[in-house]
């Protein structure tokens, strides 16, 4: 039977090869190993100019230029941000203080006097956080609609009395809220439409839920249907759908490379990947090495490393070597430098794991992905993955690539095994939405939604820099990083876009770096130019209102010029 990557070990060959090479520079065989500093991916410290200049590098493995950007945080604006951190630390203490000596009321969960002494249940400096800065501004999140989460929702008015302690609810809804938040990709996420009238449609005959796990009595003959569907849309030869995204990954990771642990399996992981991701390798008991992020020289030095010399105390060769990345990075709004992963992958006779959660259906010019993106071969990626809740509408996800693999995860991963198979209305959802997006429902909807969702990302990304907000990623990534920077300003910014019935997404400490605060954008094909135009325009009014205007680089507008095409003004500081 032939080896799949849940098997297959790295070639020795490589190995030996590497180990032989110590002294190769001298006949040019390693030249390529040394790439010049410039050549690879600045990092978020240095300028803008510089980074674009970058990825104009390695054209020969790209179609299409390859544009990103991580501005240099001002100096004057990360002293500030310290600052206010460093207060809001100082006001923490003090009220810490108050409510030792019960003056101050503590609502938060903390340890008992009695259990001190035991294991703690709660880190210090994150209950710290918690109590003392994420509750100034928690107003902020989970906001409940009460609508489809379309281009426009209904928001919840609620009120708090104890400083967001608590909620209440006031009965009045916000209406017509533009929605900025939703990973609604391709507007699939409706209550109208073929989509729609589809799942209702399954519902009546099929029900809501299925009761079952898969390998015993619920496997539906749609089921099967999906899974030879979303092999065709990427591709490759067989597929497999999980219930649930995030445990696409958290439970697939360990059947790829749990079994064989104890031999030695090591899994390379891009310092940004998704919390499910980290959670996966982490169960998976394999050895974890973490590179930079999108840094090709990085990646290349680990796997270098592991080939030279082996595992840790035995230097026997890593059976197995997984290169874990994903396709858009969801707070960097970045796109994988998928064809030199891809050159160090068969370079060193490693297996890639793509997860495109963010990417399918929502690059390439048939929204297909990253790999779409490219115009690369699917095959050439050993486990694709990717989630049906942004660009389909729906929920779940799903695991592709090659037969032999399919087969290994049906009888080895725990979320087959052991979990409740999709809900029929949510497979229907994505058939209906997949066969849009690849024109077999005989319009073409799906086409022009793809086409659709890549204009309005350049044009807002543009109109951005143009008001000279500091903006990360990838000028194709529909999830667009605005930086706020300031602790202060990340309650401030939410609240002031929805008094201007503006939707969006603000996003601080854990999940980004502690002074790299930011609102994300995300892009939607269902927004029309009236729609973008009207939140550009609160944009730059409260972005004036709260000096958010960072950027030192502005892009000069110009109808002459296509829109590929980036001029940059410098700005006195």
């Amino acid at each position: 039977m032939t080896e799949s990557p849940a098997t297959k070990p790295a070639d020795g060959d490589v190995c030996q090869r590497v180990k032989n090479g110590l002294n190769l520079e001298k006949n040019g065989v390693l030249k390529s190993l040394h790439r010049c500093h410039e050549q690879q991916p600045k990092h978020h410290c240095q300028p803008e100019e510089e980074e674009v200049h970058a990825a104009s590098h390695h054209d020969s493995q790209y179609n299409r230029p390859f544009l990103e950007s991580f501005e240099e945080t001002p100096m004057l604006v990360a002293v500030l941000t310290y600052m206010g951190y460093g207060i809001l630390t100082i006001f923490g203490y003090l009220r810490d203080f108050l409510r030792h000596w019960k003056i101050e009321r503590c609502h938060i969960a903390r340890e008992k006097e009695e259990q001190r002494d035991f294991v703690p249940l709660y880190q210090d400096f994150e209950n710290f956080y918690t109590r003392n800065l994420y509750m100034r501004i928690r107003d902020n999140w989970n906001r409940p609609i009460c609508s489809v989460p379309g281009a426009k929702v209904d928001l919840m008015e609620r009120t708090s009395r104890d400083y967001n302690w608590t909620f209440e609810y006031t009965g009045r809804v916000v209406l017509d809220v533009i929605n900025l938040g939703s990973y609604n990709y391709l507007g699939f996420a409706e209550n109208t439409g073929p989509c729609a009238d589809s799942a209702a449609e399954i519902t009546m005959k099929y029900g809501v839920g299925v009761a079952s796990t898969r390998q015993e009595i619920g496997n539906l003959d749609r089921h099967e249907e999906l899974e030879k569907l979303v092999a065709k849309f990427l591709g490759v030869e067989s597929a497999m759908v999980f219930g649930m995204g995030f445990a696409t990954n958290s439970m697939n990771i360990p059947a790829l490379t749990g079994k064989v642990r104890t031999q030695g399996c090591l899994i390379l992981s891009d310092e940004l990947n998704h919390a499910s991701l980290v959670l996966g390798a982490r169960l998976s008991g394999s050895t974890i090495r973490v590179f930079k992020h999108n840094n090709m020289q990085s990646l290349e030095k680990l796997l270098r490393d592991a080939i030279v010399h082996g595992q840790p105390r035995t230097h026997r060769p890593w059976k197995k070597i997984l290169i874990v990345v994903e396709g858009i990075y969801s707070m960097e709004g970045s796109i994988v430098r998928l064809p030199e992963v891809i050159d160090l992958k068969k370079r060193y006779r490693a297996y890639l794991y793509l997860d495109e959660a963010h990417s399918i259906g929502a690059l390439g010019s048939r929204g297909r992905g990253v790999v779409d993106y490219f115009g690369l071969d699917p095959c050439d990626v050993d486990v694709l993955m990717g989630t049906f809740t942004k660009s389909f509408g729906a929920a779940g996800g799903y695991i592709a690539g090659k037969w032999e693999l399919i087969e290994y995860l049906r009888s080895h991963s725990h979320s087959a095994v052991y979990a409740t198979s999709m809900s029929p209305p949510v497979v229907e959802q994505i058939i209906t939405s997949m066969k849009c997006i690849m024109g077999e429902d005989g319009t073409t909807i799906g086409c022009d939604r793809v086409r659709k969702l890549a204009e309005n990302t350049v044009y807002f990304r543009r109109r951005l820099r143009e008001m000279g907000f500091i903006i990360y990623g990838n000028e194709d990534s529909p999830v667009v990083p605005m930086m706020l920077y300031m602790p202060a300003k990340i309650g401030a910014f939410g609240r002031e876009m929805l008094k201007r019935n503006i939707g969006v997404v603000v996003v601080g400490f854990p999940a980004t770096p502690i002074i790299e605060s930011r609102a994300r954008f995300c892009i939607s094909a269902a927004h029309t130019k009236e729609m973008l135009d009207r939140a550009l325009s609160v944009i730059s009014e409260v972005g004036d209102l709260l000096q958010l205007k960072y950027s030192r680089r502005r892009i000069q507008p110009s109808l002459s010029l296509p829109c590929d095409d980036i001029v940059f003004e410098d700005i006195d500081d």
